[in-house]
């Protein structure tokens, strides 16, 4: 075990080593929020084409890369569920390469269930926050985050649901790595700016644990729901919602999700939708 981990997990200790992890976070996320404009472009994918990159992301990740999925020939991951669902993509802006994707899947109604419900309902054990418990048009999910393996360093990184975006150093300038980290975060954060424009307010996920733990050092706090399963890899079903995604979130870090929402917002008005 590290030192760093031994430190976070003694109590008290623990305790005050992350809260200044947290405070540096946040005090850097200012910075993160310039470089992230500056290198990084969220997307909606509104065309067949900028779908079709999404399913060639996925493809790369989850077919190729970790085996989660059977390849295809025509090298494009789809299901079911991308029918009701919003697609996004996050570019690299000096390349013009896409980086990674999210989709929001919506549900209309009951004929519409989410991945979460189809292949993992027994796991959503909450009394509270479950898919059940909420109409249909007010629930979604966050589903198939995928960042490439190029934008990730290390090799125990490449792990599609707990990617956190960290770019090859050999690769790309030192200034542009501040943010490569923060892919993961931009992506969940473009997922909650399509779902809250579409009056969505409740949101699940599965992912990993120790993924959701990193996302609360910027003050995205997912509940978990359930305990953690089998589902590509060790995951756990996580619950979120408008209010705790907007008044958790910290304040260096409401700059990133400010100029994430406003750079949606102006493609969904180009878009006409």
């Amino acid at each position: 075990m590290s030192w760093s981990k031994k430190i976070m997990d003694t109590p008290i200790i623990g305790d005050a080593a992350r809260k200044v992890a947290s405070i540096k976070a946040n005090s850097e996320a200012h910075s993160i929020a310039d470089h992230f404009t500056q290198y990084l472009e969220p997307e909606l994918a509104l065309t067949p084409k900028s779908r079709e990159e999404v399913f060639q992301i996925r493809h790369n990740v989850y077919c190729d890369e970790l085996n989660f999925l059977p390849t295809h020939q025509s090298g494009l991951e789809t299901d079911s569920f991308d029918a009701h669902s919003e697609l996004a993509l996050i570019k690299h802006k000096p390349s013009n390469i896409y980086t990674g994707c999210i989709r929001v899947v919506k549900s209309s109604d009951s004929s519409e269930q989410m991945p979460i419900e189809y292949y993992c309902g027994d796991s959503m054990q909450h009394d509270q926050f479950h898919p059940r418990y909420f109409k249909r048009g007010e629930i979604c999910e966050f589903s198939r985050l995928a960042v490439k393996n190029q934008f990730r360093r290390r090799k125990n990184d490449r792990f599609t649901g707990s990617a956190t975006g960290v770019i090859s150093e050999t690769t790309y300038s030192e200034t542009e790595l501040r943010c490569f980290p923060f892919i993961a975060i931009g992506l969940y954060m473009t997922a909650a700016t399509i779902a809250i424009e579409s009056g969505i307010n409740h949101a699940f996920v599965m992912m990993e644990p120790r993924l959701a733990r990193s996302m609360q050092f910027v003050g995205i706090k997912f509940e978990q729901i359930g305990p953690a399963i089998e589902y590509h890899g060790k995951r756990a079903p996580y619950y979120i919602n408008a209010d705790m995604f907007l008044n958790n979130l910290s304040n260096g870090f409401q700059s990133l999700f400010l100029e994430i929402n406003k750079t949606i917002n102006q493609q969904i008005l180009s878009s006409g939708n």
